[in-house]
């Protein structure tokens, strides 16, 4: 049974920083690619990036590119999200999710295998 943990997640101050981590365990061979998404306060769970296994590359929406930083340690299972200065509009549920087949635009949820439970992400003074 694959689980996706994530951690990491809490209360900080706009400008402030944050980093979540998801471990995934419970899986034989390699996850193709490894996402985060997040889900706002009344509003559809958006895609936030992701990282692909085979190379290391990533990909980032519009909205965090230059301010958040994917990346996988290949040797602990865990691909970790730094969030650098944040906004209110930050404020989300966030998720990791794990796709092991191939196919599909990053932003597709459905190609994703497996989802993480989420974790509570506040942005506020």
């Amino acid at each position: 049974q694959v689980q996706l943990m994530e951690s990491g997640g809490g209360s900080v101050r706009p400008g402030g920083s944050l980093r979540l981590a998801c471990a995934a365990a419970g899986y034989t061979g390699r996850w193709t690619r490894m996402a985060w998404f997040r889900q706002p306060p009344g509003r559809e769970r958006e895609g936030v990036a992701v990282i692909y296994a085979s190379d290391g590359s990533a990909l980032y929406a519009e909205s965090v590119r230059g301010r958040f930083t994917i990346s996988q340690d290949n040797a602990k299972n865990t691909v970790t999200l730094d969030m650098a200065s944040l906004q209110p509009e930050d404020t989300a549920m966030y998720y990791c999710a794990a796709q092991f087949g191939r196919g599909g635009s990053w932003l597709w949820q459905s190609y994703y295998d497996y989802w993480g439970q989420g974790i509570q992400v506040t942005v506020s003074s």
